[in-house]
């Protein structure tokens, strides 16, 4: 199989290639080659879409008079996939790019926008220095400071990343674990300093409040309740159901555990 896939000729001792006619081509002459699109484009006749990296049969030919620093300039032509339109794109080696020439319209790319930004940016700083040698130092003081900035935040990792290496899971499982056990431990004792300030009926500054039957009964003397005995009652209920609810609190805690 190899011998019949040779890609040299024979060629006679007596050939003389100045004899062989030359042909005279147009400058402009097409020849046809299989290209991607190198950028997303909208066809201006029906508005589709055609993407980067979609394969066209292509026709490239030079572009007559453009050139740049002696680098020909190429225009390829091809249609597109729905309508068949003719769309025709040129090389733009200034930029290392193409230039949508006709039939399209080049979609949006932010980081073209960029780009152009931080360039004009770079122009304008240029012309700014070069007749302001004041200025031209403020800018070099700018960028060491900014590079200073940066230095100090990459050491400030570094230096936090080597604090969180020495840190093992075994020593990070142990603090959380005393943390949850100093929590509860100080949950519980408010609990108990709760429990203790609650007045039951056996003290001594117990309140109770009269009933309506003792008060229709004659045999009893009615008592007259103040402000200060009608406040005590109502923090003496409040300390009940707060009771209450730390009692509830504490079983379903204890029914948790086991």
């Amino acid at each position: 199989m190899g011998e019949r896939k040779v890609l040299n000729k024979y060629y006679p001792p007596d050939f003389d290639p100045s004899k062989l006619p030359r042909v005279r081509r147009p400058k402009n002459q097409q020849m046809k080659v299989r290209m991607m699109l190198p950028m997303s484009i909208r066809c201006n006749t029906c508005g589709n879409y055609i993407y980067k990296g979609t394969k066209f049969n292509s026709r490239k030919e030079d572009v007559i008079g453009e050139t740049y620093l002696g680098i020909q300039i190429f225009r390829f032509y091809f249609k597109c996939t729905r309508c068949s339109a003719e769309l025709t794109i040129k090389t733009d080696p200034q930029n290392s790019d193409y230039v949508v020439e006709s039939g399209a319209t080049r979609n949006f790319e932010p980081w073209r926008e960029e780009d152009e930004a931080s360039e004009k940016e770079k122009h304008k700083r240029n012309a700014e220095e070069m007749g302001d040698p004041m200025k031209s130092l403020e800018n070099r003081t700018l960028d060491s400071k900014r590079e200073m900035d940066i230095l100090a935040a990459l050491d400030e990792m570094k230096s936090m990343k080597s604090r969180h290496a020495t840190v093992s899971i075994d020593s990070m499982l142990v603090a959380l674990q005393r943390t949850a056990a100093e929590k509860e431990k100080k949950l519980e004792e408010e609990d108990e300093a709760l429990i203790k300030s609650i007045v039951f009926n056996n003290s001594n500054s117990y309140v109770r409040r009269i009933s309506d039957d003792e008060f229709d009964d004659g045999s009893h003397s009615v008592q007259h309740l103040t402000n200060n005995d009608i406040a005590s009652d109502f923090k003496a209920k409040v300390k009940m159901a707060t009771l209450g609810r730390l009692l509830i609190r504490n079983l379903f805690r204890n029914l948790f555990r086991l």
